[in-house]
Order: structure tokens, then C-alpha cells, then sequence
């Protein structure tokens, strides 16, 4: 009997459109993350790197170039400028977090230390900051720039809403906007402006970015209490002993009554938190259908990222960013 060949995703269609791009953000990468004093920069850098990935950021910024037709370089060094962000905010993150793995993998605060985690981090947003001013283009290094502003505010929100029962729905927006959309929406609308795409595509790819970075947030946070671990790449119920204020747990409360009201005060506010809790929380989400509002919100904005695509010329990189938009959310269907 034939084994049927694996189904490919949009990002690995995509990332055989790219190859050649991609090797050479990958090289890029390589070439900008060593250190001829530091051999721990290295070390810690490669550790996250080789723990896989899907390189999604950096794909993104190639393909909406390539989408509006560019034809020069400078598209490698804005991908890997992205991609140093986002792996400086994992570092950070996992710090903050006091996260144990990451990938499937122990992260690099517990394999060094957090002051290491810390300091690499920075290194990485040093080099990123070096990589987005080389093109010399001053719209794409605001859109970058700014980008990463908003994640640190984000981190820092998220810091102040954790816990924090007065969380609503629009705090929650503020924060994955910070710490996931704002990398998405920066990515595709630098890749479209170093292209010299006209203003309504640029409008588009942010507003695609934008969407699919809100819609991979909310389907991360969802299979926190719906995934597995082996899906994850982390323990299922991370964000629960975390304390965090994801939306599952914020439509949950709205609905409350007394009793599951004194149960989220523990949990959550007071973070006195038992064997079993975990069950409980779930058994309350289900009940007042938390987890299907948040399903749905999910899909909603993957909807709305795949129609912001109407504008962008029809072919086979736009029709794969239109099934990414499906795929981030396909796994809670």
C-alpha cells in the first residue's frame, strides 16, 4: 500500500517559492548574530535558532515584497531584521515568563541564566536596529522602529493586566496587537514599501498582517487550554498558571456568577492556585462557551486578513497568503 504524501501548508509552499530568498535571510542571520568577543551571544542565539521554527515573520516581509514586484535585496536584510525582533522578544518573553521550554525544548534561561537571556536579547535588537538602517530608507525604518516600540509597550502592558481582573476585551486587544500583530502588520508593510508598492497595497499587507497576527494570537491563547503538549511545544495550561488574562478566561469571568467569581479571584488574582484548578477553569470556560466565542473571533479575523488581500494582484504568493490566513486557525476547527 502507498503512503500518501504529506499535505504541505501554505508557509512551507511558500517558503519553496522563497527558497533562494530565505537562504539568504539565513545566511544573514548567521553572518549578524556572531561575536568575536562574546562566544555566549553565539551560543544562546543558536540554541533558539536550532529548535526550529517556522520562520514565519521573515517569510512574511519576502513574500509581500515579492508580491509587489521587487527585485532588489534589500528585502533579505528587512526579513532578518524581523526575525532578530521576534527572537530577542522570545528571549525577553521566556524570562519574564520564568519559562521552562520553548519549542519543545529547554529555554535558554534555564540552560544559562536569565541575565544571559536578558543581555543576548538586547544584542539581537542592537543588530536588528543596524540591519533595518542599511537599506536607507526612512518610511520602512519608522514602520520597524516603531514596531518595535509597540512590543515593548505591549510586554510591559501585559505585565500590568496579568492578574489583573479589570482586564477587558480591548486591554486584551491592546496587548497581542503588542506582543504578535504589530511584528505581523511591520513585516508585510516593510516588505511592501521596499518594494515601492502604492499606498492602498502597502494599506493592504498591514491590514493582513495586522488580522493573521491578531488571529494567531487568539488561536495560540485558545490552545492553551484546548492543544497538547506535543502540538504546543509547551505544557497545555501555561497561560492559566501563569496567571494570565487571555480571552477564554476574560469571557469566562464576564459571565461569572458568584461562586465562579471567587474561584477566578483565587486563581487569578491571588494565584493560590490547587491540584485540579486547571479542570475547573476549563469546566467554566466550556460552560458559559468561552472557548467556542474565542474559536470564533479567531476565525473572524482570519477571515478579515484574507479579504484584505482583494486589492493585491492575483497569483500564487497572495494565493498562499490567503491560505496561511486559514492555516493559523485550522488547527481549532
Amino acid at each position: 500500500m502507498n503512503t500518501p504524501a504529506p499535505v504541505e501548508t501554505p508557509i512551507e509552499r511558500l517558503l519553496a517559492m522563497l527558497a533562494v530568498d530565505m537562504d539568504g535571510v539565513a545566511g544573514l542571520i548567521r553572518e549578524r548574530m556572531a561575536s568575536r568577543h562574546a562566544p555566549r551571544i553565539p551560543e544562546v542565539t543558536a540554541h533558539l535558532v536550532g529548535a526550529g521554527g517556522k520562520r514565519l515573520r521573515p517569510l512574511l516581509t519576502l513574500a509581500a515584497a515579492r508580491l509587489c514586484g521587487y527585485r532588489g535585496a534589500d528585502h533579505l536584510k528587512l526579513a532578518a531584521t524581523v526575525e532578530f525582533i521576534h527572537t530577542a522578544t522570545l528571549l525577553h518573553d521566556d524570562v519574564v515568563d520564568e519559562s521552562a521550554r520553548r519549542r519543545g525544548r529547554p529555554t535558554a534561561n534555564l540552560l544559562w541564566d536569565n541575565k544571559s537571556s536578558v543581555l543576548v536579547g538586547d544584542y539581537l535588537f542592537a543588530r536588528a536596529f543596524q540591519l533595518m538602517v542599511e537599506p536607507g530608507n526612512l518610511q520602512v525604518l519608522d514602520i520597524l522602529s516603531n514596531a518595535a516600540a509597540v512590543i515593548a509597550e505591549g510586554e510591559v502592558l501585559q505585565l500590568t493586566a496579568a492578574a489583573n481582573l479589570a482586564t477587558d476585551e480591548a486591554v486584551y486587544l491592546q496587548v497581542i496587537r503588542g506582543k504578535t500583530a504589530a511584528l505581523f502588520s511591520a513585516a508585510t508593510e516593510a516588505g511592501a514599501v521596499i518594494a515601492g508598492a502604492e499606498p492602498e497595497a502597502v494599506r493592504a499587507l498591514r491590514d493582513y498582517g495586522d488580522a493573521l497576527g491578531i488571529a494567531f494570537q487568539i488561536a495560540d491563547d485558545l490552545l492553551d487550554y484546548r492543544g497538547t503538549d506535543d502540538r504546543l511545544g509547551k505544557n497545555v495550561g501555561d497561560d492559566f498558571r501563569e496567571r494570565k488574562m487571555s480571552l477564554p478566561v476574560i469571557r469566562a469571568l464576564a459571565q461569572a456568577d458568584a461562586a465562579e467569581r471567587g474561584f477566578w479571584v483565587r486563581v487569578i488574582e491571588k494565584g493560590e492556585q490547587r491540584e485540579g484548578d486547571l479542570a475547573a477553569a476549563m469546566a467554566i470556560m466550556a460552560r458559559h462557551g468561552s472557548l467556542d466565542s474565542t474559536r470564533d473571533t479567531a476565525l473572524d479575523h482570519a477571515a478579515r486578513a484574507r479579504s484584505a488581500l482583494s486589492p493585491l494582484p492575483e497569483g500564487p504568493i497572495r494565493a498562499q497568503l490567503a491560505d496561511l490566513a486559514d492555516f493559523v486557525v485550522a488547527r481549532l476547527v
